[in-house]
């Protein structure tokens, strides 16, 4: 079963030279791959949640299916929140850039985009509060100056962390869509 979400269009690997290289591009599409700490976690999150669900069930044969009820909505939570976990990350097509977060989705038209550029500060380690010298793709809205807005990518979150490799062609691809996108 091909699970779309986990792996990058290969066109942004085999394509260098063509900045968008796309027949559809009205679709949304990650410029990346989910780094090795994101797939790692989820996939833990996911062999623990099949060690819940046959709890769930043992407790289901048993006789306790009241008892096998909240246990099989927590394999459910935990299930639901490693494929979220998955889908994590930046996303672009024609109609503009999406940040998918763990919580919430936040879209912004290109037309609403003022610059996507690639900037040297501090950034958060793996999301944790401390933090460390990095790059980030930080992103500037219109209409939003003086509100702080999160960087969209990070040198050190989970999808780039110790592959500064794969964070500069996924930085130059969002830059590239959002240049070609706000001029047109």
């Amino acid at each position: 079963m091909p699970l779309p979400f986990l792996t990058a269009d290969r066109a942004f690997d085999a394509a260098d030279d063509v900045a968008l290289p796309f027949d559809d591009r009205d679709r949304w599409r990650r410029p990346y791959r989910p780094g090795p700490w994101r797939v790692g976690t989820a996939a833990v999150t996911l062999l623990l949640a099949s060690y819940v669900l046959f709890a769930g069930v043992i407790i289901a044969l048993t006789g306790g299916v009241s008892g096998a009820g909240p246990v099989f909505v927590i394999a459910g939570l935990m299930i639901v929140g490693a494929l979220r976990m998955l889908r994590m990350g930046v996303w672009v097509s024609a109609h503009g850039l999406r940040r998918v977060g763990f919580p919430r989705t936040r879209t912004v038209r290109w037309d609403r985009v003022v610059s996507v550029r690639t900037v040297q500060q501090p950034v958060r380690w793996l999301g944790m509060p401390r933090t460390v010298q990095g790059q980030a793709v930080l992103l500037v809205e219109r209409g939003r100056s003086g509100q702080d807005m999160p960087p969209l990518l990070t040198s050190h979150n989970a999808d780039f962390l110790a592959r500064p490799g794969s964070f500069d062609r996924a930085a130059d691809s969002v830059e590239v869509w959002a240049d070609e996108y706000r001029r047109g």
